[in-house]
């Protein structure tokens, strides 16, 4: 979301998911006079400007720019940095203003929303036209950026969760690797052995977090977060409570920090200095890790543990063009470049994400070869979009409210699911 977040910065600002303030935006470009986009330049070419939000990937998509440019040499790019924190309240008001850029990061939470309104161009014509298929990308992920039978995005990149642990911490225990045959019994006895309080060591960390967290438990138990249809919630569902009293548990256990110990200091903190050994965290931390001198040779990353079933939640980015760009042509030549191979390619040996189309995936994963990545990409066959509706932010803005107290203690994990499942009931309605 990712949102790849303050938290994953790769994914989406926070998050996209540490759940991204969302101004409502209904009527977006109502009184928008001005047509968006950049000027052809003095020299004749034409000039694209392309908006990203992660400062760590802007030397491999300038790579991808410079080949892109060889390639087209009327056509200039310029890329845009915006900080994560502020992206989307710039887009917004850039969009409103009629001066977005031409080409930007789109995540799945917003998707549904700008598109709605007005402000993505549909690249259906363009892309048959050229001869670009959607089979080259996951279907879950050109799902996520098609609204209403159109084509807005090409998948960019996609991210998965894993469970990271730290194999000292495992040694000293005594206890096994985590492997594919671990269950959710399986980490929790594990969980309650690697814990050591007087050494200020826990066993696994246990946020409220949506995507790293209770969302892949939730559909490991059978439940669901929103109904196929997007009409409504699915927190009133005996399993999906199971899948949130999954974490509960562990805080309530001991096996976890307390809610307030893992708000005071971020959880990713906490398990690079050493003090859990467990943490369900996104192929997002790859290069974080790797870098890490404390923890870059201590620590390793393998498959969810499987609850009544094997699930995982996936999302990922996708280049969009603003509606009212003046180079539509242009602007989707560039967005099919993006999302070729060449660009998955790139984007995998300097970009530190996994690259959405298919086939380039193990690039990533040989370009961090001391980590298992490939347990990131056995999960994608059971692995299920990232909840999403046209109006995300209005529901998940309100999950940490509603579940701290649950998380805490003060409240029983149902009673803090059924009313999450009103106030999304709700706030659904309201899209229809």
């Amino acid at each position: 979301m990712r949102t790849r977040s303050v938290r994953r910065s790769r994914s989406g600002p926070a998050p996209a998911t540490r759940w991204i303030a969302l101004l409502a935006i209904p009527g977006l470009l109502l009184g928008t006079a001005a047509c968006g986009g950049s000027e052809g330049g003095g020299d004749g070419k034409v000039e694209l400007s392309y908006r990203i939000w992660d400062s760590s990937q802007q030397p491999a998509m300038q790579r991808i720019v410079d080949a892109f440019e060889a390639a087209h040499p009327k056509i200039r790019v310029s890329i845009q940095l915006t900080a994560n924190q502020e992206y989307w309240t710039k887009l917004q008001a850039d969009a409103t203003g009629g001066s977005a850029p031409d080409v930007f990061w789109m995540n799945g939470p917003h998707a549904q929303l700008y598109a709605s309104n007005g402000v993505l161009l549909p690249l259906d014509d363009q892309l048959k036209r050229d001869g670009v298929s959607m089979v080259n990308y996951p279907a879950n992920l050109v799902s996520l950026y098609n609204y209403q039978g159109k084509q807005y995005g090409i998948p960019k990149d996609f991210d998965t969760v894993g469970l990271w642990y730290n194999k000292k911490l495992f040694d000293a225990a005594g206890v096994k690797y985590p492997d594919d045959t671990w269950t959710w019994k399986t980490l929790s006895e594990a969980a309650h052995k690697l814990t050591d309080r007087s050494k200020g060591v826990y066993g696994i960390l246990a946020p409220p977090f949506g995507q790293e967290n209770y969302y892949d438990t939730i559909y490991q138990a059978g439940g669901q977060v929103i109904s196929p249809d997007g009409k409504s919630s699915g927190y009133d569902q005996p399993a999906t409570i199971s899948g949130l009293r999954f974490w509960t548990d562990l805080v309530k256990q001991g096996s976890s920090p307390s809610l307030k110990s893992m708000t005071d200091t971020f959880p990713g903190q906490l398990f690079e200095s050493g003090k859990a050994a467990m943490y369900y965290g996104g192929s997002w931390n790859t290069l974080a890790f790797a870098k890490n001198d404390n923890i870059k040779n201590d620590v390793d990353v393998a498959v969810l543990p499987k609850g009544v079933k094997r699930a995982v939640i996936i999302h990922g980015l996708a280049n969009v063009a603003y509606a009212k760009t003046k180079h539509p042509k242009e602007a989707a030549q560039f967005i099919e470049f993006l999302g070729s191979r060449q660009a998955a390619q790139t984007e995998a040996k300097y970009g530190g994400v996994i690259p959405a189309y298919k086939g380039t995936e193990s690039d990533w994963v040989k370009a961090v070869p001391q980590f298992h990545l490939q347990s990131f990409l056995d999960e994608v066959p059971y692995a299920v979009p990232l909840p999403t509706s046209r109006n995300s932010d209005a529901w998940q803005s309100q999950e940490a409210q509603i579940f701290g107290p649950a998380w805490s203690g003060s409240k029983d994990v149902g009673d803090a699911a059924r009313e999450m499942a009103k106030v999304m009931d709700e706030a659904l309605s309201k899209e229809q």
